[in-house]
């Protein structure tokens, strides 16, 4: 196999609702010494472009369509004529971004890419976003979690959970039933594995992910006892 991976790590500021946050984006490229697929490629085109150097960039794949995600990547794009991908509901965020054009192809679960000897999956894993992605390269080992998962746990925007109930399903349900040695690459920070998060799923199913900013007494509790999570899981337990 002569597939590997490469990382670019770019800094820079991001508004969300108006607050100003400072963020380091990781840039994923994907492939071998002739060609290319370049992941979330973040606000510094030049610098990424310099990592991929002489090779052929196939396509631009984009985890999510927050600003933070696509920032370079038309320009990124445009040297090789490359396609752009982002999934449909993301397509909004794309043009707070981009206001005059429009990602080359909308991405859908299970959607295939492939790059030198490898292929990448599409996993939908909406929570941050309503189109956000992960995007699983079995050969390798991989999954590029986007903010979905990080090694701290699921991601946040700006802080918050937009939608924790559909980030913990769609981690609970996609991520987690694959393999526990799987590594996850996230759009920030460091790298983890699918063991060492899957052992914390129950606290946060339990609510430690916001314990802090919720009172006790916000969640009333089922007939058996259980609290209302509002989160919808099928693991195979039945």
């Amino acid at each position: 196999m002569t597939a590997r991976i490469e990382k670019v790590v770019t800094e820079g500021v991001v508004d969300v609702d108006g607050v100003e946050h400072k963020v380091a984006n990781n840039t994923y490229i994907l492939g071998d010494d002739d060609e290319v697929i370049v992941i979330d490629p973040a606000r510094d085109a030049d610098k990424i472009m310099e990592k991929v150097g002489e090779r052929d960039v196939l396509a631009v794949v984009c985890t999510h369509g927050l600003a933070d995600h696509v920032g370079a990547a038309i320009e990124v794009a445009s040297r090789d004529e490359a396609v752009v991908a982002l999934h449909p509901k993301d397509r909004r965020l794309w043009r707070e971004t981009w206001t005059e054009t429009w990602p080359d192809i909308d991405m859908e679960d299970e959607g295939l890419f492939g790059v030198a000897d490898v292929r990448l999956e599409v996993i939908a894993t909406p929570g941050i976003t309503q189109g956000g992605v992960s995007l699983l390269c079995e050969e390798l080992g991989v999954i590029f979690s986007g903010k979905t998962l990080q090694a701290d746990g699921p991601g946040r925007l700006g802080g918050e959970y937009p939608a924790l109930a559909d980030q913990l399903t769609a981690i609970g349900e996609r991520l987690f039933t694959l393999p526990h040695a799987t590594r996850v690459l996230p759009a920030h920070g460091e790298e983890t594995t699918i063991g060492d998060q899957e052992r914390h799923f129950d606290d946060w199913i339990s609510g430690s992910l916001t314990a802090q900013d919720t009172p006790p007494a916000a969640e009333s509790p089922l007939p058996d006892g259980r609290s209302v999570s509002g989160i919808r899981l099928n693991l195979g337990d039945d």
